[in-house]
């Protein structure tokens, strides 16, 4: 079992997964208008995920989710890191605890709703 790190900042509420997982993002502009980008995740967990966008998007701006099922899901971009001059690697939180949004079969224990 590894040991916890010492650092909250670095600790984790759910186990990483690493995951490319196609998912269309949909957010507004300043100006109000509906964009959408057609990306894939890079990591997902049960609270949220990283993935790669061409868009620009700010700290705490409003995303929804979008599965190959339809499936919806809101969050929030908490972290933007540029690693390529071609894409953004954005880090989301759900708004709400959602490990069933990922087509993982077993997930980690700790995605379980909590008791």
């Amino acid at each position: 079992m590894p040991a916890l790190d010492p650092n909250p900042a670095n600790r984790r509420r759910s186990e990483r997964v690493m995951l490319q997982v196609p998912v269309t993002v949909l957010t507004e502009t300043h100006e109000r208008e509906q964009v959408q980008e057609q990306t894939q995740t890079l990591v997902v967990n049960a609270h949220g995920g990283l993935l790669k966008l061409k868009m620009e998007v700010l700290a705490g701006q409003p995303l929804v989710l979008v599965n190959s099922k339809g499936q919806q899901e809101q969050c929030h971009v908490v972290r933007i890191d540029q690693p390529s001059p071609d894409y953004f690697a954005v880090a989301f939180q759900f708004d709400a605890h959602s490990p069933l949004f990922w087509p993982v079969t077993f997930p980690p224990a700790d995605w379980g709703a909590k008791r």
